[in-house]
């Protein structure tokens, strides 16, 4: 079918900011005929939905474009019940992004902060996917990015829902 009228639907999870410049940023990324919808555990500058259950999403099944979690599973205590969900709410030829600390410090902030992520993680959660119903799934991309400062690096990996949409 032809898709280019169709408005593209963004979950940013982990929405909230306080940094202005930020906010700007990461809107103005995506199309402005996009639909972006920030989702957050918290009321915040750029959350528009407050979570009741952070592993339960108040979405239909295939209703996502694009899911953009960021900064969110080290702060999960369940991260591989979350990641579930995340698919879930996924269109079949939706994409995911994901970043979280590979290493750095402690940073609770509102919640908890209980995991770190290395390049194994982004190939381990493809196939706890695959074990639990999403057989099509696809990580595209597992990496760490350099250390900044002594400090902080981070790990990415970027996932299609159905392989079949690899072109």
């Amino acid at each position: 079918s032809d898709k280019s009228n169709e408005k593209v639907i963004i979950l940013d999870i982990g929405s909230q900011t306080s940094d202005i410049d930020k906010l700007k940023r990461w809107k103005e990324i995506f199309p402005k005929n996009s639909t972006y919808l920030g989702v957050d555990l918290v009321e915040a500058n750029n959350v528009d939905l407050v979570l009741e259950d952070p592993y339960v999403y108040p979405f239909n099944d295939n209703y996502a474009d694009i899911i953009i979690a960021n900064s969110i599973f080290e702060h999960s205590e369940f991260f591989w019940v979350l990641f579930l969900e995340l698919p879930r709410v996924l269109k079949q030829d939706g994409i995911l992004y994901i970043n979280a600390p590979s290493n750095g410090d402690f940073h609770r902030g509102s919640h908890v902060d209980v995991y770190r992520f290395y390049p194994d993680a982004g190939k381990a959660l493809e196939k706890w996917g695959k074990d639990n119903n999403y057989k099509n799934l696809k990580m595209l991309e597992s990496y760490t990015s350099i250390q900044m400062n002594k400090r902080w690096n981070d790990f990415v990996t970027i996932y299609l829902k159905d392989e079949k949409f690899i072109t």
